[in-house]
């Protein structure tokens, strides 16, 4: 499988409508980000769902977890920009909560320095069952022995000062 976006070339510069700079001196009054659009190719066979992981391994102290989505269907190939950060989206698939303490997408921000934001694409060979809100760590235990297929893209951000 082969994980791109429109909005960012692997390896490129994250573009600052997907980060929390999107709402600098704006009244925007709804914290989160605008996520960006994802589009991979065909999952092996046997695929049944896909999760999603987003997250920042140059944070001070931890990788920082941005993004937490999972039992996507198996027919799924792309994410539009601005998923709704809602606890089930439209066609099944199940949001668990970010370090931000959210549902959905939050966006690079970090505190100095370039770092590099990883989105992992996983084909599993079941759906996990998991209740809206499910941690990573949570997301990686149901995981482990059901991972058919990986892919991630690479994309870098430093903040807007």
């Amino acid at each position: 499988m082969k994980l791109e976006s429109s909005a960012f070339s692997a390896n490129g510069l994250i573009p600052p409508i997907h980060t929390c700079d999107s709402h600098k001196g704006s009244a925007l009054a709804n914290p989160q980000d605008i996520s960006p659009a994802l589009i991979w190719d065909e999952p092996p066979a046997g695929t049944q769902s896909f999760a999603l992981i987003c997250d920042d391994p140059d944070a001070p102290g931890k990788t920082w977890v941005h993004w937490v989505l999972y039992d996507l269907p198996a027919t799924t190939r792309e994410l539009v920009e601005s998923v709704p950060p809602t606890a089930t989206l439209e066609n099944g698939g199940i949001h668990g909560i970010n370090d931000f303490g959210s549902l959905g997408y939050g966006g690079p921000c970090p505190p100095s320095g370039t770092h590099r934001y990883f989105f992992k694409l996983y084909a599993l060979d079941r759906k996990l069952g998991l209740k809206p809100g499910a941690t990573q760590a949570k997301l990686l235990t149901a995981m482990a022995g059901h991972i058919l297929a990986e892919t991630e893209l690479m994309g870098r951000y430093a903040r807007q000062k």
